[in-house]
């Protein structure tokens, strides 16, 4: 849920410096789809990313200010999340033996960072779903 919540306070700090719950619950509504999310969740959800250091309120205002360097930070994780880690778990249930018709250089360290996260999760117990056919 929190990822949701920085996901839509990098994508609000593009349109405003400062946002609110209001806002925000907006925001992660009009991102995600999940209407459910409520003004109460997006208060909870800032002042976690406060203590975080990701955002601060300054004074006795009802808005948030969310960092530079934090905008930076959670853009660079969510980058890693959704283009790297992602593909690399569902690369993992994939079949190990399936190599493309030409491969190159970075298809042979994909396929070897395949097999050692397939060890990693082996080694940490961590079962992964079949691929599915």
């Amino acid at each position: 849920m929190v990822a949701d919540c920085s996901s839509a306070a990098a994508a609000v700090v593009v349109w405003l410096a400062l946002i609110a719950s209001m806002d925000l619950t907006a925001k992660v509504r009009a991102t995600t789809g999940r209407t459910g999310y409520t003004t109460r969740q997006a208060a909870y959800d800032l002042k976690k990313l406060r203590g975080k250091h990701l955002v601060d309120k300054p004074g006795r205002t009802r808005r948030y200010h969310v960092q530079p360097t934090a905008v930076r930070a959670v853009t660079a994780v969510l980058t890693l999340r959704e283009k790297v880690i992602a593909p690399l778990v569902a690369g993992v249930r994939d079949d190990l033996d399936h190599t493309p018709g030409t491969c190159t250089r970075i298809d042979r360290d994909y396929q070897r960072l395949r097999a050692d996260m397939r060890v990693l999760f082996d080694n940490l117990g961590i079962t992964t779903a079949p691929a599915a056919a």
